[in-house]
């Protein structure tokens, strides 16, 4: 097996010298982390590469955005989370292109060579095609896309008390979000608990009420994953919040001030955010014939790319298609995490020569909140909602941030907010510019 020298070559990435089989990850997150924790006393040399040098705790992008968190309590970097891994490394890097033909990656630093790759990408966020949405919404998938909805939003909040035009101050308040799935519920439910506590104190210059709240799925029920009580509970939640919601509405155009759907409606709004739908990014080099709906890499059970030799596809890129399984598992991080345990003893199964495992995804539930004291909860034939799922929701969630300092932080923000309604200071450190102007 080839190994890296170091730095032999100006085009190739330094790495320690190994005689052990190196295994490299492409992405971060759930899924990658997992497989790291899976695989960090084995005899194998593990690389992780990633565009970003932290992992993000995706379910509370929403806090974020909505100035509940500030963006170092959800974050937490690669080199501390691999501290004391002796077979570990990681490298800051964007990948350009991968040839399983040689078993090369090529990235934006240099290339590398791999025994066995795992990709772990993730997705990016749908637009449909719609080129209008794409460019004057914003999705929710990262911690920049939820910096840019603060400033976005506390940007236009502030501009609405300087203008004298009416119509221009109800675009600017008002909030449309596109999408009712968990991010979408969770993202309006914090929303009006903004509109609620925080706009009379930070805004006087104008009511609370000229803040509209307006939720757009496509579906006839909200959380269409979760159980019929979860979906009727929500939407008796977010009612309570003045939320509006239409249902079977689908978004066709925005330019940038009017929302139109499908059934003809036209609402007023210069703050879009879309979590309708995501699709898995991949770098060039994956034949199309591996993909299936989703842009999902489509694995046999083992999470192995069939046809790729030694490559393998976990998380939300991943798709495992059963007769049970049509459109894979669900892209959420319980898969993703059960998948990184897989395929690490997988790849030491193939390297000691032994049977490989199956995938089964064990559902261990599924929860949403819907504001503060509100939440929903799916566990097995226990199907609940209200204040208990909300504090079942809130120390799951706690429980599953990396690192103790930013469990504490949570914490503590989480405490001041139960009893105050405050959230985090509600600067705008730089100015929002819409993609137009960019």
């Amino acid at each position: 097996m080839y190994k890296d020298t170091t730095c032999k070559e100006a085009t190739t990435i330094c790495l320690p010298n190994s005689n052990l089989p190196r295994v490299v990850i492409i992405g971060g997150g759930f899924a990658g982390l997992s497989l790291i924790e899976g695989l960090k006393k084995q005899n194998v040399q593990v690389v992780l590469i990633d565009k970003n040098n932290y992992h993000q705790f995706q379910p509370l992008l929403y806090q974020v955005a909505t100035s509940g968190l500030e963006p170092d309590s959800i974050a937490f970097p690669f080199r501390k989370q691999i501290l004391g891994y002796k077979n570990v490394v990681f490298r800051l890097v964007e990948v350009q292109e991968i040839k399983p033909e040689t078993k090369t990656i090529q990235t934006n630093k240099g290339s590398l060579i791999y025994d066995y790759l795992v990709l772990a990408t993730g997705t990016t966020t749908n637009f449909f095609g719609m080129k209008n949405v794409k460019k004057h919404s914003l999705g929710m998938k990262n911690i920049r896309d939820s910096l840019n909805i603060r400033h976005m939003m506390l940007q236009n909040l502030e501009q609405a008390t300087i203008t004298c035009n009416d119509n221009e101050r109800d675009a600017l308040t008002n909030f449309v979000i596109v999408g009712g799935g968990p991010a979408g519920v969770e993202m309006a439910g914090a929303l009006a608990e903004f509109k609620k506590y925080i706009l009379p104190k930070d805004y006087p210059e104008y009511p609370a009420s000229i803040m509209n709240i307006y939720l757009v799925e496509g579906s006839n029920k909200l959380i269409s994953g979760m159980s019929e009580k979860a979906s009727t509970k929500t939407l008796k939640y977010l009612k309570e919040l003045d939320v509006e919601i239409f249902l079977n509405e689908i978004v066709t155009d925005y330019d940038g001030n009017i929302v139109k759907t499908k059934s003809g409606k036209q609402l007023l709004a210069k703050n879009l955010i879309w979590t309708a739908g995501v699709k898995g990014q991949l770098p060039k080099g994956i034949d199309k014939k591996h993909l299936v709906a989703g842009n999902r890499l489509k694995t046999n059970q083992h999470l192995q790319v069939e046809e790729l030799n030694n490559v393998f596809a976990m998380g939300d890129i991943a798709a495992v298609i059963t007769k049970e399984t049509p459109k894979g598992h669900p892209q959420v991080a319980q898969p993703a995490i059960q998948q990184g345990k897989i395929v690490a003893k997988n790849i030491i199964n193939i390297i000691q020569k032994k049977p490989l495992i199956s995938f089964k995804y064990k559902d261990k539930g599924s929860l949403a909140t819907v504001g503060k004291r509100r939440a929903v909860a799916d566990l097995g034939k226990l199907k609940f909602g209200g204040y208990f799922a909300w504090l079942l929701w809130s120390f799951v969630h706690l429980m599953s941030i990396s690192g103790f300092r930013n469990r504490l932080m949570v914490g503590i923000n989480w405490t001041i907010s139960y009893f105050s309604y405050e959230k985090s200071n509600r600067l705008i450190i730089r100015n929002f510019k819409p993609k137009e102007q960019e």
